[in-house]
């Protein structure tokens, strides 16, 4: 097979983030992991050619990105790309799958990729193409390379793909239909049995697993609480002072109100790429209403209202960035005597 590979600027050996707005370029040589990847593909395969693009400029400029990659493995005879793995790098999972379906839907060249389950560029690109589970942690770069270079194998020749389970890749949301020994109320039957007597069973039908979280005791007095805006919808004052980008947000910032009667669109703008902004420039009140909070404070609703709001973006974040963020919010939060939040989104 000859298979062009698709890095991000720290695989690619470019750099950190501080290069992660570099634009993609090609070389024409194995580069990084793709030395790996070369190891554990079928006798005969080579690299032909390494992109690598910065997670950055990838994530801004997704078309053109697109549009590259499509070239390099249409002038490079390919038979196959890959990208990755990615394990947890959101802006990296989505670079990544967003050239794979570009590659299949463009040229008909097969495209595989391999990342987290929690990964956002899995939710967005897994229905349409193969995606490896990569878990988490690269020290298992070895097997997800073999498992990428065996799939591959199989799509560039066409030969029978199994089940997630059996091959590695991320379950589809595809459902075929088969003969089995058992009918579907004796299987019910037998994992209701098997459940009830603390025994393995493999259901059918998935669930996302979410860690347990209780829920807070409520508010036994509003009229005595202090109560704490909080959004992941991006509102930010004019000039983004802590940078929070667009999508994949590492950070978020907390913004006084205190005194404030309402915000103004003049001074506030969004740093979200999820949903129309308009709205939200307008009257930032629709995401974040301090005007009436201050009319539940005036009126005695509320004791009063905390002296900032924080805000994030939500936008395409992986679920593990997410906590870190929820986490270091809670803490100020907890500092300040906060008695409950109000939590807004998009």
């Amino acid at each position: 097979m000859r298979v062009v590979y698709y890095l991000n600027q720290f695989f690619g050996g470019i750099g950190g983030e501080e290069l992660a707005d570099t634009p993609p370029q090609v070389q024409q040589s194995v580069v990084g992991p793709g030395r790996l990847l070369e190891s554990v593909l079928p006798a005969g395969s080579k690299v032909v050619a390494t992109v690598i693009c910065g997670d950055n400029y990838a994530a801004e400029n997704m078309e053109e990105v697109q549009s590259f990659v499509v070239g390099v493995v249409e002038e490079a005879e390919a038979d196959l790309l890959v990208a990755g793995p990615c394990f947890l790098a959101g802006r990296y999972g989505i670079a990544a799958g967003g050239v794979c379906s570009a590659v299949l839907n463009r040229l008909g060249v097969p495209a595989i990729s391999a990342m987290a389950q929690e990964n956002p560029g899995a939710d967005l690109h897994r229905s349409q193409i193969l995606i490896v589970d990569s878990g988490t942690d690269p020290s298992g770069m070895r097997d997800v390379m073999a498992s990428l270079a065996s799939l591959g194998n199989k799509l560039v020749n066409k030969e029978p793909i199994g089940r997630p389970e059996e091959e590695g890749y991320l379950p589809q949301g595809i459902l075929k239909s088969e003969f089995v020994d058992k009918t579907a109320a004796q299987r019910l039957a037998g994992m209701l049995l098997a459940k009830m007597n603390g025994l393995p069973f493999q259901s059918e039908a998935p669930d996302s697993v979410f860690e347990d979280v209780t829920a807070p005791a409520p508010v036994p007095d509003l009229s005595q609480a202090s109560i704490a805006l909080v959004t992941d919808g991006g509102l930010v004052p004019k000039g983004n002072p802590d940078k929070i980008t667009r999508a994949f947000a590492k950070v978020w910032g907390a913004y006084p109100i205190e005194g404030k009667s309402g915000l103004s669109g003049e001074d506030y703008e969004v740093a979200h790429g999820g949903y129309d902004n308009n709205y939200v420039q307008a009257d930032p009140h629709r995401l974040v209403p301090v005007d009436v909070l201050r009319e539940m404070e005036s009126s005695g609703v509320i004791a009063k209202l905390n002296g900032e709001f924080y805000s994030t973006t939500g936008n395409a974040n992986p679920l593990e960035n997410s906590r870190r963020m929820g986490r270091e919010m809670a803490q100020r939060l907890l500092d300040a005597e906060v008695d409950a939040v109000i939590l807004t989104s998009t």
